[in-house]
């Protein structure tokens, strides 16, 4: 009898989802048993995704909590934002054990949400139940775990890139400025006028400027670190690649420091975790240098004239910033080896 974890994935036509597919099905402590949408049930998942065939062989279920607790102990939601609000109380109250990849309940303060989503948000209790996933600052609150929701992609690469000096206090909490650029897998599988071919290719666009939704995310997450919320300013792009994020930030310090003891902080402060990965002086990554794979790396340059620090960090937004930051989290809820069925190499060239 197979003693390994049962997972559902709600949302499995989405790129989210498709990619929890690939990097689960290595897994050697989880068993898929249950590919669900509620759009496409009772298709096979290999007619919208050919590179499955033969590998994946069930038909698409649709949603049925009896259903998905028969079948599943953990079931991961890779569902756009507003779905997860009503789905997940239901599941946490079958007694199944959810990741949240959606955007739902990141956010503590439900008016907060509604301003940056436009949507009506969670209940405060599965709010207050829901632990925020960012494994490297917050895994102490994840073991044993019922509830996770998985960190956005553009947070996790700048909230990692902030966190040592966020911790530190070392940053004047108001001179964050954030100019990320993702690549067009990011903005899922729907088709809009954005994402066409003709309109995006040797194009390079800002958008949501100002008012992008994951900017509460990050001044959360910096502020619990800080003990002082910040209030940051917040650029996203689109640039004409399918994966990889790059975040660069610019901060001023408040305290003299070397770019060497920067260098030290960030290091001694991501010891021990395995998938950031801090580069040498003068060396920078580039989003290609992570595809496929869950590493996050950060490059650091202080600028002594101006007294700035720039921070580059750069993560694969379908694995760090989704998938495998979610089995990340699942690896460490059930008590195992947080690298588990994620310690792979990134995909070179």
């Amino acid at each position: 009898m197979s003693t390994k974890v049962r997972a559902a994935i709600v949302g499995s036509t989405g790129y989210g989802g498709v990619e929890l597919i690939r990097l689960l099905l290595t897994h050697p402590q989880v068993e898929i048993t249950s590919v669900i949408s509620s759009s496409t049930a009772g298709v096979p998942i290999a007619d919208g995704y050919p590179h499955l065939n033969q590998i994946v062989t069930d038909n698409l279920d649709g949603i049925d909590i009896e259903v998905i607790r028969s079948k599943a102990d953990v079931v991961f939601l890779a569902t756009p934002h507003g779905v997860s609000i009503a789905l997940s109380p239901q599941l946490i109250d079958a007694g199944l054990k959810v990741i949240d990849l959606s955007g739902d309940f990141r956010l503590k303060e439900g008016q907060v949400y509604e301003e940056w989503y436009k949507h009506a948000p969670a209940d405060p209790a599965y709010l207050e139940k829901a632990v925020y996933g960012l494994c490297e600052l917050f895994g102490d609150e994840v073991p044993g775990a019922t509830f996770i929701s998985n960190p956005g992609c553009y947070p996790t690469a700048t909230i990692l890139g902030l966190a040592p000096l966020a911790a530190n206090r070392m940053i004047d909490m108001k001179s964050i400025i954030v100019d990320a650029k993702s690549g067009v897998s990011g903005a899922g599988r729907g088709l809009s006028q954005v994402v066409h071919y003709a309109e995006i290719n040797e194009n390079f666009l800002a958008y949501k400027v100002n008012r992008h939704q994951h900017t509460p995310e990050i001044e959360q997450a910096l502020g619990r670190l800080a003990g002082e919320t910040p209030v940051i300013t917040f650029t996203t792009h689109l640039v004409p690649m399918t994966r990889g994020i790059m975040s660069t930030i610019y901060v001023n310090l408040n305290e003299t420091k070397s770019e060497d003891d920067i260098f030290a902080l960030y290091r001694s402060y991501y010891e021990g975790r395995s998938f950031v990965r801090i580069r040498n002086k003068g060396k920078y990554p580039g989003t290609k240098e992570v595809s496929g794979s869950n590493y996050c790396d950060i490059g650091l340059s202080l600028d002594a004239r101006t007294g700035r620090l720039t921070i580059i960090s750069v993560i694969d937004n379908m694995v760090k910033g989704a998938a495998g930051q979610a089995i990340q989290n699942l690896n460490i809820m059930m008590g195992w080896d947080e690298t588990t069925g994620l310690a792979f190499t990134p995909v070179y060239p």
